[in-house]
């Protein structure tokens, strides 16, 4: 008997393609953007959407809906995350495609973007139902995924595991081993050294090039952390060795603070020994909402999606938003934090990291040759640094937020190269 995972409903006011085509129109205004390359630039290549009927451990098959959308391969094959959520609807996954075409865009590299996802609980699943979704995922993707055409990657609810067996499974139909396929991978499977800590690493320098601006001396600014899983606890830990005192952070959990600084390695070690911060002693309890509206140099949301919002942006005593997680400021905040001079450096520039080293992945693959660590960071360090000089030109040319500057840069940079390559 087939079990159908219905999709979660999609609300209006929160719609993700409606944050992202928001600032989208703002910046294409600015560009005088003519309609032809607009009309172009907002809508996806192609949409995917998949129904894979998957056993599960008891003998029953259940019937999984999955997706894939190309929003754009002007700039070279799409590239883009696979989550597994029960959250995962269309119209998420086209915001996120849409965000990843303007990420690689504004850090230079050659990648279109792409996302994709499939509704599904994964805390709820054995690993060998994973295993099997995601290799019948992968096998209903054969003409879709290509290290010249899409590579996926990990995001929500995946992981290095889950990369492997898609690797394993594109081979299998190609014949050969193609480890180019996907990024994010196991390192002796061909993964790049660094990955793990490259949107978090891409925070920090990030952060540091906004102190820069602001003349914020990072050995006397204070932070404040959302969410302390991959991207906000290495942010953390990174800004911490650097000499930032970082009051407060959280996770499902809760929020923690201490005004005269956490010990970050502390509470790595604490939320890795027992799987959360719940009850970490470093610190006293507070909620996540909390954390926001707490009087810092720099606020680094990490955690979810539209955390900032109309409602509790007014609230906000930071200098410095560092956006670590995709879209956690609403559309509807922007003019707000605008008003009270908050410098929000925005997703697709301060977690860039991620992509930049994914796309060092793929180099290293069709190079068939490894970087060490050194050279990694070096490179990812330079790109994210000359990305953030660019954008805060732009800001300053046209005289707009970080936000609006970053995507400026990568719709003028993608519109540049279709109007080159021309239409027919």
């Amino acid at each position: 008997m087939a079990n159908y995972v219905e999709p979660a409903p999609i609300k209006d006011k929160d719609n993700p393609f409606e944050s992202m085509m928001s600032r989208f129109d703002t910046a294409a205004k600015l560009l005088n953007l003519d309609e032809q390359t607009y009309k172009v630039l907002s809508s996806p290549v192609k949409q995917i959407t998949v129904h894979l009927p998957v056993k599960m451990d008891n003998g029953d098959v259940r019937l999984f809906e999955g997706h894939r959308v190309i929003h754009s391969n002007i700039l070279g094959p799409s590239k883009g995350g696979i989550r597994y959520d029960m959250g995962v609807n269309i119209d998420e996954v086209k915001a996120l495609a849409a965000w990843m075409t303007w990420k690689c865009a504004v850090v230079d590299i050659p990648y279109g973007g792409g996302k994709g996802g499939v509704v599904c609980d994964p805390t709820k699943m054995s690993a060998g139902e994973i295993e099997r979704l995601t290799r019948a995922y992968t096998m209903s993707m054969l003409d879709v995924f290509g290290p010249d055409r899409d590579i996926p990657a990990p995001d929500m609810g995946t992981s290095g595991r889950e990369m492997a067996w898609i690797m394993d499974e594109y081979s299998k139909a190609q014949g050969m081993t193609v480890n180019a396929v996907v990024t994010g991978k196991p390192l002796v499977l061909g993964g790049s050294m660094g990955r793990v800590e490259a949107t978090g690493r891409g925070v920090m320098v990030s952060a540091f090039a906004a102190m820069e601006k602001l003349k914020i001396n990072p050995y006397q600014a204070t932070c404040a952390v959302q969410g302390f899983g991959n991207v906000g606890s290495i942010s953390a830990k990174l800004l911490h060795e650097r000499g930032v005192k970082v009051v407060a952070i959280s996770d499902i959990s809760g929020g923690y603070f201490n005004e005269n600084g956490i010990d970050i390695k502390e509470a790595l070690a604490y939320r890795d020994k027992n799987r959360s911060l719940e009850g970490f002693p470093g610190a006293t309890t507070i909620t996540n909402d909390a954390l926001l509206e707490l009087e810092v140099d720099i606020l680094v949301p990490a955690a979810k999606e539209d955390v900032i919002t109309e409602e509790n942006a007014p609230r906000l005593k930071c200098k410095l938003i560092v956006e670590g997680a995709n879209g956690p400021t609403n559309f509807t905040a922007d003019p707000i934090l605008i008003e009270k001079g908050i410098l929000a450096v925005p997703d697709i520039l301060a977690n860039a990291g991620g992509v930049t080293v994914s796309y060092f992945e793929w180099v290293q693959n069709r190079m068939g040759f490894r970087w060490d660590l050194d050279q990694v960071n070096r490179q990812s360090d330079q790109i994210m640094k000359e990305a953030f000089d660019r954008v805060y030109a732009s800001a300053q040319k046209y005289n707009c937020s970080m936000r609006i500057a970053a995507y400026v840069v990568a719709i003028d940079k993608v519109a540049q190269t279709y109007a080159l390559r021309g239409v027919y």
